[in-house]
Protein backbone atom coordinates (compact mmCIF):
# COMPACT_ATOMS: atom_id res chain seq x y z
CA UNK A 1 0.00 0.00 0.00
CA UNK A 2 1.19 3.34 -0.59
CA UNK A 3 0.49 6.87 0.23
CA UNK A 4 -1.93 7.20 -2.61
CA UNK A 5 -4.44 4.74 -1.20
CA UNK A 6 -4.05 5.04 2.59
CA UNK A 7 -5.30 2.37 4.91
CA UNK A 8 -6.67 2.69 8.41
CA UNK A 9 -3.30 2.38 10.21
CA UNK A 10 -1.70 5.15 8.21
CA UNK A 11 -4.58 7.53 8.83
CA UNK A 12 -4.52 6.67 12.56
CA UNK A 13 -0.81 7.31 12.96
CA UNK A 14 -0.97 10.45 10.84
CA UNK A 15 -3.78 11.81 13.02
CA UNK A 16 -1.85 10.99 16.20
CA UNK A 17 1.28 12.66 14.77
CA UNK A 18 -0.74 15.71 13.78
CA UNK A 19 -2.31 15.99 17.23
CA UNK A 20 1.10 15.62 18.93
CA UNK A 21 2.58 18.33 16.68
CA UNK A 22 -0.49 20.49 17.30
CA UNK A 23 -0.15 20.02 21.07
CA UNK A 24 3.58 20.85 20.98
CA UNK A 25 2.97 23.91 18.81
CA UNK A 26 0.16 25.05 21.10
CA UNK A 27 2.23 24.53 24.22
CA UNK A 28 5.47 26.07 22.99
CA UNK A 29 4.95 28.00 19.75
CA UNK A 30 1.48 29.59 19.65
CA UNK A 31 1.98 31.89 22.63
CA UNK A 32 5.33 33.27 21.44
CA UNK A 33 4.06 33.55 17.84
CA UNK A 34 0.84 35.26 18.98
CA UNK A 35 2.84 37.41 21.37
CA UNK A 36 5.23 38.47 18.61
CA UNK A 37 2.26 39.09 16.26
CA UNK A 38 0.59 41.20 18.94
CA UNK A 39 3.86 43.05 19.58
CA UNK A 40 4.22 43.59 15.84
CA UNK A 41 0.63 44.87 15.60
CA UNK A 42 1.24 47.17 18.59
CA UNK A 43 4.47 48.52 17.10
CA UNK A 44 2.72 49.12 13.76
CA UNK A 45 -0.10 50.90 15.62
CA UNK A 46 2.42 53.02 17.53
CA UNK A 47 4.24 53.80 14.30
CA UNK A 48 0.95 54.84 12.68
CA UNK A 49 0.12 56.94 15.73
CA UNK A 50 3.59 58.52 15.65
CA UNK A 51 3.24 59.17 11.90
CA UNK A 52 -0.13 60.83 12.50
CA UNK A 53 1.38 62.86 15.31
CA UNK A 54 4.31 63.87 13.07
CA UNK A 55 1.83 64.79 10.33
CA UNK A 56 -0.10 67.00 12.77
CA UNK A 57 3.18 68.52 13.99
CA UNK A 58 4.24 69.23 10.39
CA UNK A 59 0.88 70.88 9.69
CA UNK A 60 1.28 72.99 12.83
CA UNK A 61 4.85 73.90 11.89
CA UNK A 62 3.72 74.77 8.38
CA UNK A 63 0.99 77.06 9.68
CA UNK A 64 3.48 78.62 12.13
CA UNK A 65 5.94 79.06 9.29
CA UNK A 66 3.28 80.71 7.10
CA UNK A 67 2.30 82.98 9.99
CA UNK A 68 5.93 83.96 10.58
CA UNK A 69 6.40 84.60 6.85
CA UNK A 70 3.28 86.77 6.80
CA UNK A 71 4.54 88.73 9.81
CA UNK A 72 7.91 89.16 8.10
CA UNK A 73 6.19 90.43 4.93
CA UNK A 74 4.12 92.87 6.99
CA UNK A 75 7.22 94.05 8.85
CA UNK A 76 9.07 94.51 5.54
CA UNK A 77 6.16 96.53 4.11
CA UNK A 78 6.05 98.63 7.25
CA UNK A 79 9.80 99.32 7.03
CA UNK A 80 9.50 100.20 3.34
CA UNK A 81 6.61 102.57 4.08
CA UNK A 82 8.62 104.21 6.87
CA UNK A 83 11.65 104.52 4.59
CA UNK A 84 9.49 106.14 1.87
CA UNK A 85 8.02 108.54 4.42
CA UNK A 86 11.48 109.46 5.71
CA UNK A 87 12.72 109.94 2.14
CA UNK A 88 9.79 112.19 1.28
CA UNK A 89 10.26 114.18 4.48
CA UNK A 90 13.98 114.60 3.79
CA UNK A 91 13.28 115.67 0.20
CA UNK A 92 10.63 118.15 1.34
CA UNK A 93 13.00 119.57 3.98
CA UNK A 94 15.81 119.79 1.43
CA UNK A 95 13.51 121.61 -1.02
CA UNK A 96 12.48 124.08 1.66
CA UNK A 97 16.11 124.67 2.68
CA UNK A 98 17.17 125.05 -0.97
CA UNK A 99 14.31 127.50 -1.63
CA UNK A 100 15.25 129.52 1.45
CA UNK A 101 18.89 129.58 0.39
CA UNK A 102 17.90 130.60 -3.14
CA UNK A 103 15.69 133.37 -1.78
CA UNK A 104 18.55 134.58 0.41
CA UNK A 105 20.94 134.53 -2.54
CA UNK A 106 18.45 136.36 -4.76
CA UNK A 107 17.75 139.02 -2.15
CA UNK A 108 21.47 139.36 -1.48
CA UNK A 109 22.14 139.70 -5.22
CA UNK A 110 19.34 142.27 -5.55
CA UNK A 111 20.72 144.25 -2.63
CA UNK A 112 24.20 144.09 -4.13
CA UNK A 113 22.87 145.17 -7.56
CA UNK A 114 20.99 148.07 -5.96
CA UNK A 115 24.11 149.05 -4.05
CA UNK A 116 26.20 148.87 -7.23
CA UNK A 117 23.56 150.90 -9.09
CA UNK A 118 23.53 153.61 -6.41
CA UNK A 119 27.31 153.60 -6.39
CA UNK A 120 27.40 153.99 -10.20
CA UNK A 121 24.81 156.80 -10.08
CA UNK A 122 26.80 158.60 -7.38
CA UNK A 123 29.99 158.15 -9.39
CA UNK A 124 28.30 159.57 -12.52
CA UNK A 125 26.94 162.51 -10.49
CA UNK A 126 30.41 163.12 -9.10
CA UNK A 127 31.93 163.06 -12.60
CA UNK A 128 29.23 165.45 -13.87
CA UNK A 129 29.91 167.79 -10.98
CA UNK A 130 33.67 167.59 -11.60
CA UNK A 131 33.19 168.23 -15.31
CA UNK A 132 30.89 171.14 -14.58
CA UNK A 133 33.42 172.60 -12.17
CA UNK A 134 36.21 172.11 -14.72
CA UNK A 135 34.20 173.80 -17.42
CA UNK A 136 33.30 176.69 -15.12
CA UNK A 137 36.91 177.01 -14.08
CA UNK A 138 38.13 177.09 -17.68
CA UNK A 139 35.47 179.61 -18.57
CA UNK A 140 36.46 181.85 -15.72
CA UNK A 141 40.16 181.58 -16.53
CA UNK A 142 39.67 182.69 -20.06
CA UNK A 143 39.29 186.26 -20.50
CA UNK A 144 35.75 186.97 -21.29
CA UNK A 145 36.22 190.03 -23.41
CA UNK A 146 33.63 189.50 -25.99
CA UNK A 147 30.49 187.50 -26.49
CA UNK A 148 31.92 185.96 -29.61
CA UNK A 149 34.89 184.54 -27.76
CA UNK A 150 32.68 183.20 -25.03
CA UNK A 151 30.46 181.40 -27.52
CA UNK A 152 33.37 179.91 -29.47
CA UNK A 153 35.01 178.82 -26.24
CA UNK A 154 31.78 177.21 -24.99
CA UNK A 155 31.36 175.39 -28.31
CA UNK A 156 34.89 174.01 -28.12
CA UNK A 157 34.34 172.86 -24.53
CA UNK A 158 31.08 171.15 -25.47
CA UNK A 159 32.83 169.37 -28.35
CA UNK A 160 35.54 168.22 -25.89
CA UNK A 161 32.93 166.87 -23.50
CA UNK A 162 31.13 165.02 -26.35
CA UNK A 163 34.40 163.35 -27.35
CA UNK A 164 35.14 162.05 -23.90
Amino acid sequence: MGIVSPDFGLIFWMTISFLVVLYILKKYAWKPVLKSLKARADSIGEALHAAEKAKDEMARLKSDNERIMQEAREEREKMLREARDVKERILADAKIIAKNEADKLISSARAQIESEKLSAINEIKEKVVNLSVDIAEKILKQSLESDKKQKSYLDSLIKEIDMN
